[in-house]
Parts: structure tokens; sequence; C-alpha cells
């Protein structure tokens, strides 16, 4: 079953209702418009973010200029804004993405290699408070296929921010391939420029067992992350849920600076033992699920972090 069918599904449950239920409108609040090379994603006809699938400069699929309720934008500008965000990164942290700094040996996380586009599997649709989209794309090294990848995406309206959730199945038609053991390994996220803990204004990062900033997070395994602060009126920021279903648990690569990402491959680069290396052998797939909630609140204590999780975790468990 694909994410879209088991989002429509679980929702005429009612399983993920999160506390309440988003209010019905008389139109089409998810939409989507297709320029070349982007997907534009618009709520009520205002963008919400952009997917890009083709770019000179980031040879990788990712999304950009990500917003949570509100209109509060909480990735940083893609491209990075002159003096005013910081440009470090700016080709390898564009927004939202998955990427790997070694597969079979090839660095997709620093552009050295490149994730092509190939085709969209399933044009986007959208529903009300729904959106879905998949998308098959080729990891290319050298002239050859490593792998390829299959991602499915879709999009709710929540009471409590704008979930997305991202299935990619890796496999290969040619052989085995394995993912090796860095810090820049799965679903990473650059937040806006207001939210950085080092600014000192009031922004931090939180794990499920109440762990705060890099010094305490980096390097550790939890359920999920939250990397939040204060956007003009708001608290606002994004969380990652990996899910349970996923092969192993994630650890977790943040940075005071502005960054995070669920890293379900290294052991050796957090100093959590010898190195890994995830073999996927011919014939066989390897799936990576997340939730992706971008949120915006009063303040820090109005949203409820592990009761979003606990819903999250019941819609994966009803595969």
């Amino acid at each position: 079953m694909t994410l879209r069918n088991l989002l429509i599904s679980v929702s005429l449950a009612g399983l993920f209702s999160l506390g309440g239920e988003a209010t019905a409108a008389s139109h089409d609040r998810i939409s989507f418009r297709r320029d070349p090379g982007r997907l534009l994603l618009l709520v009520d006809g205002k963008p919400m973010g952009t997917y890009v699938y083709e770019n000179e400069k980031i040879l990788r699929p990712y999304f950009m200029n990500l917003k949570a309720p509100g209109d509060i934008q909480v990735t940083r500008h893609c491209p990075p804004r002159a003096g005013l965000d910081d440009d470090d990164h700016a080709s390898m942290h564009p927004g939202l993405w998955l990427a790997f700094g070694d597969v079979d040996g090839y660095d997709f996380w620093r552009n050295k290699e490149r994730v092509k586009h190939v085709e969209f599997l399933e044009e986007p649709t959208a529903q009300g408070n729904e959106g879905s989209f998949a998308v098959l794309n080729h990891y290319i090294a050298q002239g050859r296929i490593v792998c390829e990848e299959r991602c499915d995406i879709s999009l709710r309206l929540l009471p409590e921010g704008h979930l997305i959730l991202w299935e990619s199945v890796f496999s290969s038609k040619e052989g085995e391939f394995a993912f090796g053991d860095q810090e820049e390994m799965g679903l990473g996220v650059r937040l806006a420029t207001p939210i950085p803990v080092r600014l000192g204004k009031g922004g931090r990062i939180v794990d499920d067992r109440g762990r705060r900033n890099e010094k305490s997070v980096w390097g550790k395994v939890s359920l999920w992350c939250d990397y939040a602060g204060p956007v003009g009126d708001a608290f606002a920021g994004v969380m990652i849920m990996p899910s349970p279903r996923n092969f192993a648990p994630c650890r977790w690569h943040v940075r005071d600076y502005g960054f995070m990402a669920a890293n379900p491959f290294a052991k050796k680069a957090f100093k959590a033992g010898p190195a890994a290396r995830t073999v996927v052998a011919a014939g066989q797939s390897l799936s990576l699920r997340f939730g992706i909630l971008l949120h915006s609140a009063k303040d820090e204590d109005a949203l409820d972090l592990d009761k979003v999780y606990r819903e999250y975790s019941k819609m994966e468990s009803a595969r």
C-alpha cells in the first residue's frame, strides 16, 4: 500500500486526529503547480514550499522555503539571502532533503554525484486537506546507476501543523549496494535564520527524552527530535519523526547553528561502535519512512510533541 492510499484510509478511520480534526473548507486547501524542474506546494492558494527535482548546482531533489501555518517560514531561504542568512553549506543544506555521503563509496550528500529525477510515478493530486505525489530517482555515479529510489510524498494539514509523510524505497536491478557510516546520512533540515540555538534568542533542539541542544542530543538515539524557536510572534520549527518500522533507530546529527538530520546508518561516526555497513542485497529493498511536522504556535509549551509522535506511531503501525 502506498503512503497516499494509507493516508486516505487512516483519514477515513479518524486515526490521525491529533487532538482535533482540521476545519473543513469549501474549497481545496492543498494544491500543486508544476513549473520546469519544480513543484510548487500551495495552501489556500499561497506557497507552502517547493519541491525541486532539477537544479544545476544541487544535484539531488529537495524541498525549499517550507512554511508552517501562519505563513511562517521554518527552513532557511534557498538560496540564502545575501546579508540576511548565513550562507554556509548553501548547496548542501537547501531546506529539507534525504541524502547520503556514502552509497557504495559515492558521495551524494555533497553533490559529488547526481540523484537524477526520472519521472513522476504518481502525478501530484490533492483534495481538501490532503495531497500526494510519487517519483522515481536514479543514483548515478561515474556513469552507472548505483541504485534507484521510489519516493512517495504525502501532505496533510493538521491543527498542529503541516505534516509531510515521506517514504523512500531503495533497490537495484544490477546487484547489491551498501550504505556507509558517516554523519552526513539520512533526512536533513536547515532551519530558518531566526531559529538557531546559537543566536541565544530562545531557539532550542529537544528530543523525546528531554535532552536539549547539540551538546546533549548529538549522536544520541531518540524517537523524535524537534528544532524550533521564536519567529516573529510565534514559536515555530520542524519536528522529524523516524518511523518505528524503519530498519534501525536514528541517531541525531544536530548543530546549534541550525541543522538537524536523522541518521539510521552511522555508528562509528557518532562514537557509538565499529563502522556500520548496511547492505541491500540484489533483488531486495530498503525502506526509510519519516513524518515531518512544520509547526507554529503561540509559545513552546502550546504543542504536545509526545502526543504528536504517539499519533504518528499509531498510523505507521496500522500499515
